[in-house]
């Protein structure tokens, strides 16, 4: 039964009081669900984001039925709602109830505002309509849609550490001009704060190639040059040793920032060079997460308290 057009006011509102605490305990089990899981359970906050994002401008785009699934963040109500829209307390009650009892007794509610931002959306205005609509089961929600221009490609899993990251790697490509140079190049890391050691090893890169040839070297040519003869050398050791297997959910690119940092500890302690095959058999036999060595640690540890 979708609606209670004729049917008595305490009936109505006795389902939409049904109605929100299902709700809540659904938020309430998807909170100890995220804990477990370690997964984001938070909307979005878009001023939050905004900040983080390289903004070139907004438009208007007329009325549009938008997938409810993209819609992932809010601008004032972020607080009150989880990822899915369901009430995080009973602070909301009111308001989604008497939007709940308006569906029941289908009333046509005005359309949602909401801001665009890639492929996703935040609420500018209708926190509770699209809160009941996601509970009453609707795929697509009619809405007066904003875009904002960005570069930054933004999705439905993105959360507040992944966009940190794709600004820092767009800033990367945008300095190092490297999706031009060299096309093939595919550089991810999940750390977004090794962008920045990355741009330091091609200036340092550039620095010794410049001494090396006595010419002023720019720092395309130094990029691309340090892609050619650095990095790519070392992700091919990584691929043949197969050293990502150990490190789940790293990228090559981490791996590479790890191994550079430890050849760099091991020449020092060592007082010679050390190579890059070397640096990475050591580093993958002293970090790597596989379950042998896990199993070992957890007998070492045991015995340790005895």
């Amino acid at each position: 039964m979708t609606g209670f057009p004729n049917r008595p006011t305490s009936l109505v509102k006795d389902r939409a009081q049904a109605d929100f605490n299902a709700a809540h305990r659904k938020s309430y089990w998807r909170e100890i669900s995220s804990l477990l899981t370690r997964q984001s359970n938070e909307l979005l906050p878009y001023d939050q984001v905004l900040k983080l994002l390289p903004v070139c401008g907004q438009h208007y785009i007329g009325i549009r039925q938008v997938p409810l699934d993209a819609i992932i963040g809010s601008v004032g109500r972020f607080q009150d709602f989880d990822r899915a829209f369901l009430p995080r307390g009973t602070a909301t009650r009111d308001r989604w109830e008497s939007i709940d009892r308006a569906h029941l007794m289908d009333i046509e509610l005005p359309a949602v505002e909401l801001y665009k931002v890639g492929e996703v959306y935040f609420v500018k205005d209708g926190n509770h309509r699209v809160s009941v609509a996601r509970e009453r089961g609707q795929a697509f929600i009619d809405a007066v849609v904003i875009e904002v221009d960005t570069p930054v490609p933004l999705t439905p899993d993105t959360d507040l550490m992944d966009l940190i990251g794709k600004r820092e790697r767009t800033r990367f490509f945008q300095k190092t001009n490297l999706e031009k140079i060299r096309p093939e190049s595919n550089i991810e890391l999940s750390i977004p704060e090794f962008y920045y050691i990355l741009l330091e090893h091609i200036q340092t890169h550039g620095w010794y190639l410049g001494e090396e040839r006595k010419v002023c070297i720019s720092f395309e040519e130094a990029t691309s040059s340090w892609y050619d003869n650095v990095y790519m050398p070392m992700i091919e050791v990584i691929r043949r040793q197969k050293i990502l297997s150990g490190f789940p959910g790293r990228t090559e690119a981490d791996l590479y920032v790890w191994i550079m940092e430890h050849r760099w500890y091991l020449m020092k302690d060592h007082l010679q060079d050390v190579s890059i095959e070397d640096a990475a058999r050591d580093y993958f036999s002293s970090y790597s997460e596989n379950p042998v060595r896990r199993i070992l640690h957890r007998i070492s540890q045991f015995f340790a308290k005895k």
